[in-house]
């Protein structure tokens, strides 16, 4: 992003998709779980029944879903999840420094914060695209539940693009594609612009150096801002790509049945999961990134040295 690199040469387009893969990667296995705890509080109250478990708050649901559905249930998904992150993260990620160049070409000054956006927009919906049949296995495999005589939907990851490609059709994988789009172009603008501007703030005016710490708090920062512009839009698309065929004839459906059954609150079902998952998210992916880009620029200007 923004500031000094550890080097003098700055990262190439190749080392920042990968970092921000891997980087994406570690942030994913390490809070997975409080991602699932999220969609099964998202989801509550679709299904008005006595018998279905009623959860409560982030490590509440965490502790019922060990006891009831065993511990490796929080990470049901999970292979779904990292596939997601490499096709998609380290995209949106990895080209928005690039992107945001394009559209500042031609400018003397630094980057403005039109041409951030830009580039948040412009990342964030080509990513969507890409990843999103792997956002809706993720989805199922972490809503459905085995509980009380469920049978599950689906008995894996392939399984579930099988079974989602057979029965709905290849569309069925882009199910939920416009709220997904609108969530992430929310999410990617929101993070890495606040981001940027943060980190950008707290080195030109001293607060920190360019290093782990401003990279700490700058990501936490925007990990919050992120969760609070996003989360309506994430409760409709979790729902709406949970959805059995026939039960939301459209997104906006989806909303205003949430709306009238529900009420508003329901829009924001799971924001403490969400703010804890997208903070620790974004703390670890950023701090991850930051460092991997420079030790590989590092590393690669070493190997050239002694070539």
């Amino acid at each position: 992003m923004v500031g000094p690199t550890a080097s003098d040469v700055p990262p190439t387009m190749p080392v920042k998709i990968f970092s921000a893969g891997v980087a994406a990667c570690v942030a994913d296995v390490i809070t997975f779980p409080l991602d699932t705890a999220k969609v099964r509080l998202q989801i509550q109250g679709e299904c008005q029944t006595s018998r279905a478990i009623r959860y409560k708050g982030v490590l509440g649901t965490v502790t019922t879903l060990a006891k009831t559905e065993g511990p490796m249930k929080l990470y049901s998904g999970l292979p779904a999840g990292l596939q997601r992150q490499i096709s998609f993260a380290s995209f949106r990620i990895g080209l928005y420094d690039t992107v945001q160049e394009f559209f500042s070409t031609g400018k003397q000054t630094t980057a403005s914060l039109g041409s951030k956006i830009a580039a948040g927009l412009t990342t964030g919906g080509v990513a969507v695209f890409i990843g999103q049949p792997t956002e809706v296995v993720k989805v199922r495999l972490q809503a459905q539940s085995h509980l009380h005589g469920l049978k599950p939907r689906y008995t894996g990851t392939y399984n579930a693009y099988r079974i989602i490609a057979t029965t709905e059709g290849l569309t069925g994988l882009w199910k939920g594609t416009t709220p997904n789009l609108t969530r992430n172009v929310i999410i990617n603008c929101t993070e890495l612009v606040t981001y940027d501007l943060m980190k950008e703030a707290l080195v030109k005016k001293k607060l920190l150096a360019d290093d782990s710490p401003c990279h700490f708090v700058s990501a936490l920062i925007a990990g919050f801002c992120t969760t609070v512009l996003s989360s309506p839009v994430d409760v409709v698309k979790t729902r709406f790509v949970n959805s059995p065929p026939g039960q939301y004839t459209s997104v906006p459906n989806c909303a205003m049945t949430m709306l009238t059954k529900e009420g508003p609150l329901a829009f924001f079902k799971g924001f403490v999961p969400s703010f804890l998952r997208l903070g620790s998210w974004n703390v670890i992916m950023f701090v991850c990134f930051e460092q991997l880009k420079r030790e590989l620029m590092k590393s690669g200007q070493t190997v050239n040295c002694a070539t």
